[in-house]
């Protein structure tokens, strides 16, 4: 089957090198993996990551995002059938979605939207299990709850943080503040459902107080939070919450300290590498996430559409995403 692999880490995505096209095997599915045929994926921060800072000894295929049909199943399998059409995000610990075809497990595996077509559903998988678990997981927040109550986004446009916006908005209660700072990006966050909109460029507190809110008890930041922390914390509410996703070189929690602040983690991928008891909380949140979108409430973060799936144009798509300026996800089709 067709792959794009890298055999090199830490090579710039402009080099040819950094992603090849290969040629490998079919897999076998085990117990409970679907073999699915892939028709479309996303590329996300992590990709990148990966690439450029795991060294790998055999060409290694990476990509947690993708669309496609169940061809096979493995002897366990009960939530699927060949035929079928599934979303999902994979594991970080086992080979990823650029290949023709790539085995996942069911419990981590959810009804493509029929609403969608195959480029807009790739473009939801892991940044939705992100920005669920952040909200329902993490943070603690009910459905149904947080009235009254402001969340404040730290880099809302792109990917985890644009399905972020549309969920609070619709499952919570919550008054959603996005931060962005471009015109086209604030645009989008406001069409998301944003409440407001600001500069992430400025203070925070100073750009709260410019729209009449003193300090916020919860805080999700999605990038540059080592650039954010210290606002970030002053923002916060006594007693506050914030949670993170990206990688500062280092964080000092003792800021947190005096006003008994609360720090949460999320790792996506924390429970399909650890095989947790609740695994399958993340098949039941993109089965969910399916209904949400055919019924009209939640809408695709395809950003950019990068063609045909093949080494070019993923290096390409990884160049963007190192950028820092990418709206959205970047997703492609076919091979």
């Amino acid at each position: 089957m067709k792959a794009i692999a890298y055999t090199q880490h830490g090579l710039p995505p402009e080099d040819p090198r950094s992603l090849v096209d290969i040629t490998l095997p079919e897999p076998v599915p085990g117990p409970r993996d679907l073999k699915v045929r892939v028709r479309a994926i996303a590329v996300n921060p992590v990709d990148t990551k990966v690439r450029r800072g795991a060294p790998t000894e055999t060409p290694r295929v990476i990509g947690w995002d993708a669309v496609g049909v169940v061809e096979s199943v493995g002897p366990e399998v009960r939530f699927y059938r060949p035929g079928n059409e599934v979303f999902f995000a994979g594991a970080i610990d086992r080979p990823g979605c650029y290949a023709e075809a790539v085995l996942v497990d069911e419990r981590i595996t959810g009804r493509k939207p029929r609403t969608l077509s195959d480029a807009e559903a790739a473009a939801l998988p892991l940044t939705t299990i992100t920005a669920w678990e952040l909200l329902f997981d993490r943070l603690g927040i009910p459905e149904g709850g947080g009235a009254g109550q402001h969340l404040l986004v730290v880099g809302a446009a792109g990917g985890v943080g644009s399905i972020l916006v549309q969920l609070a908005r619709q499952l919570t209660q919550l008054t959603v503040i996005g931060t962005a700072s471009r015109p086209e990006t604030q645009a989008w966050l406001h069409a998301l459902g944003a409440h407001a909109v600001i500069d992430h460029r400025q203070p925070l507190t100073q750009e709260l107080a410019r729209i009449g809110v003193p300090a916020v008890p919860y805080v999700i930041s999605i990038t540059h939070t080592a650039e954010h922390y210290a606002q970030i914390v002053e923002a916060l509410a006594p007693q506050g919450h914030l949670a993170l996703i990206d990688d500062p070189g280092t964080l000092d929690a003792m800021p947190l300290k005096r006003k008994s602040l609360s720090l949460h983690w999320e790792m996506m991928f924390t429970r399909p590498v650890f095989q947790t008891p609740d695994m399958v909380r993340q098949h039941e949140l993109l089965e969910r996430v399916a209904d949400l979108v055919d019924a009209g409430r939640i809408r695709t973060t395809l950003g950019e559409h990068y063609g045909r799936i093949d080494a070019a144009n993923l290096r390409r798509a990884h160049a963007l995403i190192e950028s820092g300026t990418a709206r959205g996800k970047i997703v492609l089709e076919g091979f």
